[in-house]
């Protein structure tokens, strides 16, 4: 366990349910996580950092090492991160180009991970070039299987524009969700920043089968706690306040929100007023969500 995760776990009461327990990342250094960076991505090192503070080891890897060695990098990994930026300047979509290269090169190596137990994490970015892979939802996917047929996608925000604001998730419980069931319900308060978030799928049917098996672990929800659709508490008009997806095995996950930007209890900008008023949390919601999947990492 590193210093900064020690330091965690061993750290007082709670004061929020996304804080990470006494002891909860024990074993974490025998996670590694690989890192995605390189042709535009540009949340490498924040999400390496959390990875890092949870005690896991976490290495940012280019991707275009990753495609030379014909994915030998994920051989001793437990998870893969997709992190966020503007992968080949979101040319075509946003992370249209970045999923083609993938799928083509690599798909076959990326399907027999998820297989073999391991997670994948995909931020902003890192959640449109998954679902364009066919990670998520993956409703017609099979373990042995290639990659599945992209079902769902990204598009241009309701309100034309890039947005960056902090909102509020709402987690449902039911999901099989490895990086939210540990959350108790809480809400989720993460920065959201992107132009292309509204997720949409391929017809009714897909939609359907994701709320019944409970495939959307996480929801905008406004200041009632009720999901919506409504700017700005949604940032980009997605139906039912859907922002984000998991798959079956709820080992592959993908969301829009930054969770890598909300790692010390100073990001939020209502820090000193959630001191004052006791409710300053011991970690940054976003560190406790890394945590869950270090968690599963190690205990399934």
């Amino acid at each position: 366990m590193s210093e900064h995760a020690h330091s965690f776990a061993s750290s007082g009461a709670l004061t929020d349910p996304w804080s990470i327990p006494p002891g909860e990342v024990d074993g974490a250094a025998d996670v590694r996580a690989l890192v995605l960076a390189g042709y535009g991505l540009n949340c490498e090192a924040e999400t390496a950092a959390g990875l890092r503070m949870t005690g896991a080891r976490a290495d940012i890897i280019h991707v275009g090492d990753v495609l030379a060695d014909g994915g030998r990098a994920f051989d001793d990994a437990r998870m893969v991160v997709f992190g966020g930026g503007f992968s080949f300047g979101d040319h075509i979509a946003s992370g249209r180009v970045f999923a083609n290269r993938l799928r083509f090169a690599l798909g076959e190596r990326l399907a027999r991970f998820v297989d073999d137990g391991g997670l994948v994490l995909g931020i902003c970015n890192g959640f449109q070039t998954i679902v364009k892979l066919g990670l998520l939802p993956a409703l017609d996917r099979r373990a042995g299987q290639g990659l599945a047929p992209q079902q769902a996608s990204l598009v241009s925000n309701d309100r034309l524009g890039y947005r960056n604001a902090w909102v509020a998730l709402a987690i449902d419980p039911s999901s099989p969700c490895v990086f939210t069931r540990r959350s108790t319900g809480a809400p989720l308060h993460v920065p959201s920043r992107h132009g292309e978030g509204k997720l949409v799928f391929a017809d009714p049917q897909v939609r359907a089968l994701v709320e019944a098996e409970h495939l959307a672990p996480v929801r905008y929800v406004d200041a009632r706690g009720e999901p919506t659709e409504a700017w700005p508490a949604n940032p980009n008009g997605s139906a039912a306040g859907l922002a984000g997806l998991c798959d079956r095995t709820g080992r592959v996950f993908g969301l829009m929100p930054h969770p890598e930007a909300y790692l010390y209890p100073n990001n939020h900008p209502d820090w000193i007023a959630q001191r004052d008023t006791g409710r300053l949390p011991t970690v940054g919601h976003g560190l406790g969500l890394l945590a869950n999947g270090v968690h599963a990492a190690l205990n399934g």
